[in-house]
């Protein structure tokens, strides 16, 4: 795949090789190759504000206070970084944030965003690793390219944000260690947070703004109560708006509720509406002890409400509350209710107009987490258990079937072969390709985990494993760690629970491929080592030769070639013998990898042309670029650098082709040691810069490490030393905190003589030592060369 060239006219500075931001580079006049940090652009302006509330009213006083923490003067910095809206349940905290959010946003040309943080519904907060993944992806980071871990998630995003201004909006926020990571750094942007929580956190280390929000004032309640109803009711008397207010405790979401009903029945009079309403807080009081005033004015509007819904409504209503996530589509509905399409949608529009949903984009609705837990009560309290067991069963099992679809679509060669059988009530549905598939997990990706959870918690566990087993082929496509190893640990209970010998295996093999691809080889071995046993236990041949094949990659990635290379002999005879081509294919070109690392290229090659042939012949794209990326290994280390560059180039266009930049930035370090052969060594520091700048974004230190290293080696074939060092210094202290001791000591021996070259013989000595203590642990041929360039030197 050809390599951009950059401007040769172009010259900068160089400026330092660590720190935040994108490593880039630019040639000068000389043909010298700089790195210096990019300022990050964004791939798309985010504008994520939900629409404004129609009717709002009043809530002056507090609109000035917003608006006073943005300066006049647009130039000028924010006064304030961030602003906490507190207040009770139902008093109006969001419907206030988005009005005045929209009525500024002109202010932050850069975009909006926004998240529900759903600190007070009845299931799992979103955690800040989930809504870090969902800004940088609206951010337009390619999936890929999203980091593992918490810390380099939040670097990321400040440094997308740094010097924009965008608002980013918080809702219902449970903890300030919630909101801490979504903070931006600079103040550019402003946050705004909602929350029932006071966050005193943030006011007192963070500096935030608070802004408590009261009841409405009576005046403002029954303006509002005035907008809804205006057209439908023109008679009523002050004093009974005054009294209908008082009973929803001037809360605007009870307020809404209560004068939409009002509304709904312009010929009844008001005063026997409130004394219907009046009788139904009676009620309530006698069911309850003690409770909040406020909140038990909502529940007894919620009450007063959903009793005069239609019974299909009603119904609907309290099913949704068996729903595993707070947010839902119109299929998942239709198939938690057991109806047809068209009549959940009518049934959804009624409750709509009722407010007790919202619809905050076509085909998808939401709950009030008040609203919400009002439902799950009702349910409770209403649903015989045999029912509520048969909606939780079928809509699980839709999510189960929808997922297995969607896999098949997704991930071709990686996925599940789901055999559980579809039960007569569930229609799940079906996607006509990836792109339909891959949408349909995103959005629904929050429902999945939950969707897990809820089926262990409810028993079903074998819903709850396979469901695990069966999003194990998405995540690994995604990158989406905190979710897999969510769903994979629930999944290896659930079967463990389930007694099936078989799910176990599998949901250990699916958290253990979670471990290894974050790099928590400890974990990821113990794991793959129990599903071993297992199939081994159960005479399962194929599992037996999986397990084996990711040991074998464990071993590899260890520097454990002997042991990485009996796993892979084991496992492709066993899929020899099982006449699993693709699988058999897949061993042998693993196996090539351990004898390129063992110094037999000529054999590897033997292996990989056949492999080649058959990755080719069942179109799996992955195993086909990764075994052209070990050919041109392969070609480079036994002299045949034409054959390599052709090789990596293939492999390369692949990576472009399929969008994956964890396959690019991989392959493009070969790349860069294919142009340092043929003496290209300024194309090849453009090539390890790539990578290391896509690898940073992904959150991999060690392949980052990678290469750095290799940006240091062509610096150094450059004549420029001192370049060399400073790329060899930050490589070797990544491999130092990863404990990578074979790449620790091939760094160091790249550090020894270049500081040698500079004529620090001492200094290089000390290296050297260094690294020959850390080869103490390797006896393969390629380890023995290294321990005798470093003796010789």
């Amino acid at each position: 795949m050809p390599v951009n060239e950059p401007d040769p006219s172009h010259h900068v500075n160089r400026l330092e090789a660590s720190g935040s931001g994108d490593v880039v580079q630019t040639r000068d006049v000389h043909g010298g190759v700089h790195f210096h940090r990019s300022e990050h652009t964004f791939a798309v302006t985010p504008s994520q504000l939900p629409g404004d509330v129609r009717g709002f009213v009043n809530r002056q006083a507090e609109l000035a206070t917003l608006t006073g923490v943005v300066a006049e003067d647009l130039e000028e910095p924010l006064a304030a970084v961030v602003t906490v809206i507190t207040g009770t349940a139902g008093v109006g905290k969001t419907s206030l944030a988005l009005h005045w959010a929209h009525s500024v946003r002109a202010h932050f040309p850069d975009g909006q965003l926004y998240v529900n943080l759903r600190g007070y519904d009845p299931g799992q907060p979103v955690a800040p690793e989930q809504v870090l993944d969902r800004f940088l992806r609206d951010l337009g980071v390619p999936p890929t390219a999203i980091p593992v871990q918490l810390d380099d998630r939040a670097s990321l995003y400040r440094s997308l944000l740094a010097g924009r201004k965008v608002l980013v909006l918080l809702d219902n926020a449970a903890t300030a260690g919630q909101v801490r990571p979504l903070l931006p750094g600079t103040a550019g942007a402003l946050v705004v947070v909602t929350s029932r929580s006071r966050l005193s956190g943030l006011v007192a280390r963070d500096g935030a703004f608070r802004l408590g929000l009261d009841i409405l004032l009576e005046d403002d309640a029954i303006a509002l109560l005035g907008i809804v109803t205006a057209r439908y009711r023109l008679h009523d008397q002050r004093h009974e708006l005054v009294e209908l207010a008082r009973l929803c405790a001037r809360l605007p979401l009870a307020l809404r509720i209560a004068a939409e009903r009002a509304a709904s029945r312009p010929m009844m009079r008001l005063d026997e509406l409130i004394a219907d309403l009046r009788d139904e807080s009676a009620l309530w009081d006698a069911l309850t002890a003690e409770g909040d005033e406020d909140a038990d004015a909502v529940r007894t509007v919620f009450a007063w409400s959903y009793r005069a819904l239609p019974e299909p409504a009603a119904r609907l209503f309290r099913l949704l509350g068996l729903h595993p996530g707070n947010e839902f589509g119109l299929p998942a509905a239709s198939a938690l209710a057991g109806t047809t399409i068209p009549h959940t949608r009518q049934q959804l529009d009624v409750l709509v107009g009722a407010h007790l949903l919202e619809q905050p984009a076509p085909g998808r609705y939401e709950f009030h987490d008040l609203l919400r837990a009002y439902a799950v009560d009702q349910v409770r309290h209403l649903e015989p258990s045999d029912s509520r067991a048969a909606v939780t069963r079928r809509i699980l099992g839709w999510y189960l079937h929808t997922a297995d679809n969607a896999q098949i679509r997704i991930a071709q060669f990686d996925r599940y072969e789901l055999t559980h059988p579809i039960p007569d009530d569930v229609v799940p549905l079906v996607f006509d390709g990836y792109e339909a598939a891959l949408r349909w997990y995103q959005v629904e990706r929050v429902n999945l985990v939950g969707a897990t959870r809820a089926a262990a918690e409810a028993k079903l566990h074998g819903i709850a494993w396979r469901l695990a087993v069966v999003l194990r082929g998405i995540y690994m496509h995604q990158n989406a760690f905190e979710d897999w190893l969510v769903t994979g640990r629930i999944g290896v209970d659930a079967a463990e629970q389930d007694g099936d010998r078989d799910g176990q295996a599998e949901a250990l093999e699916s958290l253990g491929r979670a471990y290894f691809q974050s790099r928590r080889l400890d974990e990821a071995e113990t794991d793959h080592r129990a599903a071993l046993a297992i199939r081994q236990s159960l005479g399962n041949r194929s599992g037996e030769a999986v397990s084996l094949n990711t040991l074998g990659l464990i071993g590899l990635r260890r520097r454990q070639l002997d042991d990485a290379t009996s796993h892979f002999e084991r496992a492709g005879i066993i899929f020899g013998q099982l006449g699993e081509r693709r699988w058999e294919a897949l061993m042998r070109s693993n196996l090539a990898a351990a004898l390129c690392e063992v110094q037999e290229p000529q054999a590897a090659i033997e292996v990989l042309r056949d492999t080649l042939t058959v990755f080719r012949e069942v179109g799996d794209r992955a195993g086909e670029g990764n075994a052209l990326f070990h050919l041109s290994w392969a070609h480079r280390e036994f002299g045949e650098i034409t054959e390599a560059r052709s090789c990596n180039d293939q492999a390369l266009a692949i990576a472009e082709e399929d969008e994956n930049q964890v396959w690019e930035a991989h392959w493009l370090v070969e790349l860069g040691q294919v142009q340092r052969a043929v003496g290209q060594s300024a194309n090849a520091l453009v090539s390890f810069q790539r990578a290391a700048s896509i690898q940073r974004r992904l959150g991999d230190r060690s392949r980052e490490a990678f290469a750095l290293d290799g940006a240091g080696q062509a610096y150094q074939d450059m004549g420029r030393v001192e370049d060399a060092m400073d790329f060899y210094r930050i490589a070797s202290s990544t491999h130092r905190d990863l404990d990578d001791r074979w790449s620790l000591a091939r760094t160091l021996q790249h550090l020894a003589d270049s500081v040698d070259q500079m004529g620090s013989s001492q200094e290089a000595r000390l290296y050297r030592e260094q690294a020959l203590d850390l080869l103490a642990d390797f006896d393969d041929p390629r380890a023995a060369a290294l321990r005798q360039r470093l003796n010789e030197a």
